[in-house]
């Protein structure tokens, strides 16, 4: 998601949650993203559950197409930007994984994927976001200066 404020292009990170990015913030920022699709379901709609899933935002056309990165674990993340616009002081409302914590404690709980989401300045952003998924930003800086360039 990404929005024009005061003239500046701004972008939609979201922080993983949990108690192994508690501490974590530079370089640990991603887009919202999620796992491939169930059988019958395309990577744009996937995209658009996984983005409502970690948010609570529901993403609206049109989309602008931005390719696909790999990460270091070899996940492929294929990335669709859209217009849209999200009061930051409020809380994302994201699905929620378990997993044992503290280790090897037997315990089992429960933690939001997403735990905080934030427009960000493009110089914040690079800062902030996973470094294999910054091209993804880049794509959608050309493809916007396309769209207001003249030819």
């Amino acid at each position: 998601m990404y929005r024009l404020k005061e003239g500046e292009l701004q972008v939609f990170l979201v922080h993983p949650g949990g108690p192994l990015y508690a501490r974590k913030n530079e370089g640990f920022w991603t887009i919202p993203k999620g796992e491939p699709p169930p059988e019958g379901e395309s990577l744009l709609e996937t995209a658009m559950r996984e983005f409502e899933e970690e948010t609570g935002i529901r993403p609206t056309t049109p989309f602008l197409e931005l390719g696909s990165v790999t990460q270091k674990g070899g996940k492929v993340v294929h990335a669709w930007a859209f217009v849209g616009d999200y009061d930051d002081s409020q809380p994302v409302r994201s699905n929620t994984f378990e997993m044992e914590w503290p280790p090897r404690s037997g315990i089992m709980q429960s933690f939001p994927e997403v735990d905080r989401g934030q427009f960000l300045s493009l110089t914040d952003a690079r800062a902030r976001i996973r470094a294999e998924q910054w091209p993804l930003v880049e794509s959608l800086v050309k493809l916007l200066q396309r769209r207001t360039t003249p030819v």
